[in-house]
């Protein structure tokens, strides 16, 4: 077992697994453990797709916390935490599937896939109450057919998800308050996005003047279906903080991105992305001497058309970095 032949993420969760299991005075790491590291880990595969199916997440955290407890206590603890056999058993499993998958390292998803061959385990998930086969079902769909190529994949996992606000989603769950006062620029953007050329609108103004809601009451209009047929989308907000976030290495920034914009481009229903203080984005990411920023990601498909942006910035930024660039026309 090389973990120089694991994700970030895989090795993240298997130093949390052994913190648990030193932190509980616990002899060996136990597929429990794992589990755990897994479900505290913010975004996790296990919890999204609980949440998915509509498994109740605080009884599948009580559940791994209980049996956790009816592990044995060592005292002294242990000087060092060995593998159980078990938890050795799922990591040949889960390597063994990582071939079989065409993976060249070792990610969570495979982790959890051996994970649930594990009777205790399996036992946990569908008490929460979802069914075991249609969860194993769900994590292989989250791959979308993509295979683990670098140390990074699982951040390309569901991008749009863990990077995006989806904006008509909260419009149609009403959780949104109603937009006053912003009818003509809303139509106005509107205008704007159903031209067939220079088509990404940018709202200029100070900080809390209301650019956001311009966007947000576009969402409500879309949902409301009082927008011409062509703009009939789904409007994301894209975080560019959760994108740069942890971007330490050379082109990890622009993997991300990367999956976010494939996503967008093979979404069934049309989207429109909305980029908040866009000016940042003419240097973010750039992690090292010639690396893609995000701008040279998004200029070319904005500028054939194959993109639909709205931006938002102030009057100053838009013209010291968005103005001279006919991309963000």
């Amino acid at each position: 077992m090389d973990p120089n032949k694991w994700t970030d993420a895989t090795v993240q969760m298997f130093k949390e697994s052994q913190e648990i299991a030193f932190e509980r005075k616990n002899a060996y790491i136990m597929p429990i453990h794992m589990m755990e590291a897994i479900v505290e880990e913010e975004s996790n595969i296990v919890i999204r797709i609980v949440e998915m199916m509509g498994g109740d997440v605080n009884k599948l955290k009580k559940e791994i916390k209980e049996t956790m407890n009816k592990i044995p206590v060592q005292n002294p603890p242990p000087v060092d935490i060995g593998l159980h056999p078990t938890t050795q058993q799922v990591l040949r499993r889960a390597i063994e599937k990582q071939k079989r998958m065409g993976d060249s390292y070792l990610a969570i998803d495979v982790i959890v896939m051996s994970l649930m061959e594990e009777k205790e385990i399996s036992t946990i998930v569908g008490n929460s109450g979802i069914n075991v086969k249609e969860f194993n079902k769900k994590i292989t769909e989250m791959r979308k057919g993509q295979s683990v190529e670098t140390k990074e994949a699982e951040s390309q996992y569901e991008a749009l998800k863990k990077y995006g606000n989806d904006l008509t989603a909260q419009a149609e769950s009403g959780k949104m308050d109603p937009i006053i006062g912003r009818d003509e620029e809303i139509k106005r953007v509107i205008r704007i996005l159903s031209r067939r050329t220079k088509n990404n609108p940018v709202l200029i103004g100070e900080p809390g003047v209301g650019k956001t809601a311009v966007v947000e009451g576009l969402a409500q209009r879309i949902v409301k279906g009082d927008v011409p047929s062509n703009l009939q989308c789904r409007v994301i907000g894209l975080d560019m903080g959760a994108l740069i976030a942890g971007a330490q290495y050379r082109g990890q920034f622009e993997e991300r991105l990367k999956a976010v914009i494939k996503e967008v481009k093979e979404s069934k229903i049309p989207i429109i992305l909305f980029i908040d203080e866009i000016h940042t984005v003419l240097g973010a990411g750039a992690t090292g001497e010639g690396a893609m920023d995000a701008a040279n990601i998004l200029k070319p498909m904005l500028s054939r058309g194959e993109l639909r942006c709205i931006g938002a910035t102030t009057l100053e930024e838009y013209r010291k970095y968005v103005e001279k660039d006919p991309a963000f026309e």
